[in-house]
């Protein structure tokens, strides 16, 4: 009887599935796993990089790293330590045949299912633990398991998706080891760097403003309003961009359109390229937020 029911790869950003083995489980329970498997698969950015759903008499396992997430189901008494073995040998293989580049393209789902096969052999492997427990050094990854176990999530833990409602798995944001963004580039850098010079130009602004308006009582205050604005929107991208946080996209657009009323506003105390400079730091920075996406933990391979 097989232990290792079904597996699949899929992107962690969007949940997009990238591969997936070839499946003819009828069982109504393994339909049922499956439902949860997809609804986890969108989700994965929520959650710690190393996860066991129970669900009746099956498993659901899953790791995330680097952007990639890869998932089982099992059969309930499968050993976790066999299970996560199964997930880092596909993660092995996965990170060694694609580069991130193209995984990150992606549009199409399944748009690598050339990787079943491989998915398919290591499957079969793993369902013969007998003759597999001679072929594979499990010492390893009984001593990681042990140091740091999977987080046990129940279907509570999921949301109201394919007809489940559950409660928000907002509770795991911020706290999941996979919330790390990729590195830093230059431009980035020189975004962010932009940024606080725009807000502190901002800030001393808005200090002479209301010097201006203690000294002449007939100073419209709603420029101060508005310096300090554009001073708090500025460096909020800032933070977008250092920190990953939940709806950080749609906050840093937010930011940006914050920025470009402020200047609009200010027009009459700035020149066409001042005006121009703080919109397009704000546009530059905010494109440089959407770019620096969350990524997984990095797998230790001790290379």
């Amino acid at each position: 009887m097989s232990m290792v029911l079904f597996a699949s790869v899929v992107r962690v950003r969007d949940g997009l599935p990238l591969s997936a083995s070839t499946d003819y489980e009828q069982d109504r329970g393994v339909q049922e796993s499956k439902k949860y498997l997809k609804t986890l698969s969108k989700k994965l950015s929520q959650l710690p990089d190393r996860c066991t759903l129970k669900t009746g008499q099956y498993n659901i396992n899953f790791t995330s790293s680097l952007g990639v997430g890869y998932m089982m189901i099992c059969m309930e008494s499968y050993p976790s330590v066999l299970a996560f073995s199964f997930l880092d040998e596909l993660q092995r293989e996965f990170i060694v045949s694609y580069d991130t580049k193209r995984i990150s393209s992606a549009v199409r789902p399944y748009s690598f299912i050339d990787f079943d096969n491989f998915i398919q052999k290591t499957k079969q492997r793993y369902n013969s633990p007998r003759s597999l427990s001679i072929k594979i050094n499990l010492a390893d990854m009984q001593t990681e398991i042990k140091l740091r176990p999977p987080y046990q999530l129940s279907t509570s833990d999921l949301g109201t998706v394919n007809g489940f409602a559950h409660q928000s798995t907002s509770k795991y944001k911020g706290i999941a080891p996979n919330q790390m963004l990729e590195p830093v580039m230059l431009a980035g850098i020189v975004s962010c760097v932009l940024s606080l010079l725009c807000g502190s130009l901002n800030l001393i602004r808005g200090v002479h403003a209301i010097e201006s308006i203690l000294q002449n009582e007939d100073e419209d205050c709603n420029y101060v309003i508005a310096f300090f604005l554009g001073m708090a929107a500025c460096f909020y991208q800032c933070y977008l961009f250092a920190f990953c946080t939940s709806w950080r996209n749609m906050k840093s657009c937010l930011s940006f359109g914050l920025i470009c009323l402020c200047s609009m506003y200010l027009y009459e105390l700035r020149n066409m390229w001042q005006l121009l400079f703080h919109v397009t730091v704000g546009a530059f920075t905010t494109l440089q937020i959407r770019l620096r996406q969350p990524q997984g933990k990095a797998p230790d391979y001790n290379v």
